[in-house]
């Protein structure tokens, strides 16, 4: 189960690794974990900041984890982003491979020059292609997350990463 906190990290971890203008955190709402929230986070978490939004997502994610794929992950992630007031409307396309083009047309994000997952910060949206509907997974501190939890990225051609601009 505390693998399926690794949204909150996704979303929440405020790391040197993005760029201000590249984050996801919300400065405003910005706050230190408590004593039980560190135990989830780990703990070098006592020395970020953490968005209050993204604490209520990982709260959200610990309730919805599943062990392994559902196919549903463009859902997952919509519904995290949602819930954690990253987007202020439940985004619409059907296909994980499309997310990427909605992200930045109607949500305010960028697409950032690298396509090895990898190298995109923490919190980034990573969307690929594929035959099929695709798949799209937010990075995390220590791999990826939609509907299941990976150490590694999907295997499949990244069409892009994606990152909230401020």
């Amino acid at each position: 189960m505390t693998k399926h906190l690794a949204l909150l990290l996704a979303l929440a971890f405020t790391a040197d690794c993005a760029h201000a203008e590249e984050s996801l955190h919300s400065r405003k709402g910005a706050r230190r974990p408590t004593a039980a929230e560190q135990k989830l986070f780990g703990p070098r978490s006592g020395s970020q900041n953490y968005d209050a939004r993204m604490i209520r997502a990982m709260e959200i994610a610990r309730k919805r984890a599943h062990p392994k794929t559902t196919w549903r992950c463009w859902a997952y992630v919509k519904d995290a982003l949602l819930a954690a007031n990253v987007v202020s409307t439940r985004p619409t396309t059907a296909w994980a491979k499309q997310a990427g083009g909605e992200l930045t047309q109607k949500y305010g994000f960028k697409k950032l020059a690298t396509l090895d997952p990898m190298r995109a910060p923490v919190g980034a949206v990573v969307v690929y292609g594929g035959s099929d509907a695709g798949h799209v997974e937010i990075r995390t501190p220590s791999g990826f997350v939609s509907d299941f939890v990976s150490s590694q990225p999907y295997p499949r051609p990244v069409l892009g990463i994606f990152v909230k601009q401020s």
